[in-house]
């Protein structure tokens, strides 16, 4: 197994969120630790016909004065060529970049600069409105930008056009897992040397007819509490019925700790370990006991040269689905053997609902937060807990203090893929 070197970790310097709970890492955090929920009635487009009528929508300036502006990371003129997705993620990377204050200007370090942004979906509100204007006034009607504006890899596209990063290039479209496996991706280009530096996360903007649709037909997403919308997702709990669909973007800068001191960057994290794996099991459900889920932890694990009962802290990718949940926390008890409330599991979804591609990185960056305010975010909605759940500290409802070391942050998707993170107190 490759391994970073532990005198030299792979250290996040940067880090950038556009998410449901508002624009930024500081106001996401806040309002995280706050308890605050960011699942809403969705308004987007007429809802009347479907089962889910909620959703965790980005809230515009119009709504929140830390919401989303395209404006401060785009120029007007290329709004019309992108779908939210690539807004999203250009508006994280312009947050991620400043603060990781990298700007390379010579052609080696440029060249040095990876870009590996994953997406679950890609643009399907414009492909949905595409094959609306071709069926309404035919193809001859559609813009030039249509496709540019949905393909899954134009987010990493127009960051690394936007910057000038010409290294490599990669975009997985691993469903839920995407922008952990992008995550996992940056690093192993970092420990083989085909980059120094790389710009790591996802981007997602799929609230759209096509989406909410297509989940509410699988019976995935929660649609008993329309009414109710901040108690909608509740992961872990009795009363859960479904996820919440979400969207927004999470991106981190990465690069070695050996390289981020040479021109004054400040290290926020380790990140010390990545594993990944297949359940080879079933299309849109994990294997019951969680063993792909074991394997993308237990290799994490190892790179990061982490014992189990060394993590203080497990961001669980638990989107408030009975059997994903419950598929987790069996991973979860198996790694975790002997553990019981000394080890903190927390699921943030109960207040994001779920940024499908963007996901992981949102744990990720989630993670790191915590590690850096001795804080653990709470799992909201939580009344009734499962007993195979309720052996660890759930945290219900209310954020806790707690020193963290070591932070292990999943992220699983249709298809089987797993991918697990481990992030250490630098």
């Amino acid at each position: 197994m490759l391994k970073p070197d532990p005198a030299d970790p792979i250290v996040v310097t940067g880090m950038g969120v556009v998410s449901p709970l508002g624009v930024g890492v500081a106001v996401n955090w806040e309002r995280l630790i706050a308890g605050r929920s960011g699942i809403v009635h969705n308004d987007r487009f007429d809802t009347s016909a479907y089962t889910a009528t909620i959703a965790g929508l980005v809230p515009g300036k119009d709504k929140d004065e830390q919401g989303f502006d395209p404006l401060v990371a785009i120029d007007a003129k290329d709004i019309k060529k992108m779908d939210l997705f690539i807004q999203y993620g250009l508006v994280a990377a312009a947050e991620a970049i400043a603060q990781s204050g990298w700007n390379p200007v010579t052609e080696e370090e440029q060249r040095s600069t990876a870009t590996i942004i994953g997406s679950g979906v890609g643009g399907s509100p414009v492909m949905a409105k595409a094959a609306q204007l071709i069926a309404e006034k035919g193809p001859r009607r559609l813009s030039p930008f249509t496709v540019p504006s949905f393909l899954a890899n134009l987010a990493a596209g127009w960051i690394s056009i936007r910057y000038g990063f010409k290294g490599p290039i990669g975009a997985p479209v691993t469903a839920c897992a995407a922008s952990a496996q992008a995550i996992g991706d940056g690093m192993r280009m970092i420990m083989t040397g085909e980059a120094e530096v790389a710009v790591v996360g996802g981007a997602e903007g799929s609230v759209d007819p096509i989406s909410l649709g297509g989940f509410g037909a699988s019976r995935a997403l929660s649609t008993a509490y329309n009414d109710a919308p901040t108690k909608a997702s509740r992961p872990f709990d009795a009363k859960r019925d479904g996820f919440v669909l979400s969207e927004g973007a999470a991106i981190l800068v990465i690069e070695k700790l050996s390289h981020a001191k040479a021109r004054g960057a400040v290290p926020l994290a380790i990140l010390g370990g990545y594993g990944t794996s297949a359940d080879a099991y079933h299309l849109t459900s994990g294997s019951p006991d969680g063993a792909g889920a074991q394997v993308a932890m237990r290799n994490a694990l190892a790179m990061a040269g982490v014992a189990p009962a060394e993590i203080d802290y497990v961001n669980a990718h638990s989107t408030s689905t009975e059997v994903g949940d419950a598929a987790e926390i069996a991973g979860i008890s198996a790694v975790f053997t002997g553990r019981g409330k000394d080890l903190a599991v927390s699921a943030t979804k109960s207040a994001t609902g779920h940024l499908l591609g963007a996901a992981g990185a949102l744990a990720a960056i989630i993670s790191i937060e915590a590690i850096r305010h001795a804080t653990v975010p709470a799992t909201l909605n939580l009344e009734e807990p499962d007993a195979a759940a309720d052996v660890f500290d759930l945290v219900p409802n209310t954020a806790k203090p707690k020193a963290l070391n070591h932070v292990l942050a999943n992220a699983f998707g249709f298809g089987g893929v797993n991918a697990s993170l481990v992030f250490s107190k630098i």
